[in-house]
């Protein structure tokens, strides 16, 4: 078991990382990721997603505020989608950041999908890629804040086009924020371990719309609408309760728990507009100093959105731990 007196900084209070998803019952994920976090030192850095003594911990379906050198090998997301047939979708995905400074980063990622509809053959192939850009601009560590810009690059037609990818790039301003609420006063102390992060951006795609002609020579148009992007992560933190307003006496892993849900949103804006769409994620991080474990379900929020729930697993690596002198470190040091 960890202990920490509430006096401690954020270095002695966070073991863990993110997790990684399968087709596998939950029970065996859950053990899996206990077994692994279990094997870990039990100590924390503060090179990630900190600010105070607030640990805020990579979430699995938006996008978290902070900066960092980090590794998320792999995503898996399996889904079943559509109606009448029902297509299941299998998504692979790897995403890694690399620090150019303290506080600006560049990432990639790529998704490998595996899509198998009823009644029909299965497909594989990669979807488009992508890249992003993010930028820390404030972080307040007595109010647990952290605000950041960044832009998110969907690299048209890179990827399998017999997956029917877009052949046009969407390029997503977006700002993050995350807040921790550690500055609540005493009488309501047990709402500390609370912590809200989220996202609002606008997908902007390079095309305004596509005409295709089928086999008959028939004209069909489809409209790309700009899309506003919303992302929220709830987040309740068992080890800032143990550290820093209780000692509940937790022991291992439940000493490593953040306990969260996500909501992930999606609105045309224009161009024939249309309906919002997503998900709400609820699940568990258990997070340590190397690597942290996620696992979550995905609910359709509305019949819009479409199919059924599914989950979300995510396995990842805080690299700024891993090689904290070298590879972990930012390329331009303050």
């Amino acid at each position: 078991m960890i202990r920490i007196s509430p006096s401690a900084g954020p270095s002695a209070c966070l073991p863990f990382i993110h997790g990684p998803k399968r087709r596998a019952s939950p029970r065996t994920f859950v053990i899996a990721a206990a077994c692994v976090c279990a094997s870990l030192p039990a100590d924390f850095a503060d090179a990630h997603g900190f600010a105070g003594k607030r640990f805020f911990p990579a979430t699995l379906a938006t996008d978290d505020p902070f900066v960092a050198d980090e590794l998320s090998l792999p995503t898996v997301t399996s889904r079943r989608t559509g109606e009448d047939p029902s297509t299941t979708e299998t998504d692979l995905s790897v995403d890694f950041t690399k620090r150019i400074t303290t506080d600006f980063g560049l990432g990639f990622g790529a998704t490998y999908l595996r899509l198998r509809p009823e009644g029909g053959p299965t497909q594989n192939g990669f979807d488009n890629f992508s890249a992003n850009a993010k930028y820390q601009f404030y972080k307040s560590d007595e109010h647990e804040t952290i605000l950041s810009v960044g832009a998110d690059w969907d690299i048209g037609g890179s990827g399998s086009k017999r997956l029917g990818v877009d052949s046009f790039s969407t390029v997503s301003p977006t700002l993050f924020f995350g807040k921790g609420f550690g500055d609540l006063p005493d009488a309501v102390q047990y709402l500390r371990p609370f912590a809200l992060t989220g996202s609002a951006g606008i997908g902007l795609p390079t095309r305004a719309r596509s005409i295709t002609a089928d086999d008959s020579g028939a004209l069909t148009t489809e409209q790309h609408p700009n899309v506003l992007q919303l992302g929220l992560a709830l987040e309740y933190s068992l080890p800032y309760l143990q550290s820093f307003v209780k000692d509940i006496g937790l022991r291992e892993p439940f000493n490593r728990i953040v306990l969260v849900v996500e909501l992930a949103l999606e609105k045309p804006l224009d161009r024939g507009r249309g309906l919002t769409v997503g998900t709400v994620n609820p699940g568990v991080l258990i997070a340590g100093r190397y690597i942290q474990l996620g696992i979550e379900a995905v609910i359709p929020v509305n019949g819009k959105t479409g199919g059924r729930t599914g989950a979300l697993v995510q396995l990842h690596f805080f690299l700024d731990d891993f090689f904290p002198t070298t590879f972990g470190k930012p390329l331009f040091d303050r």
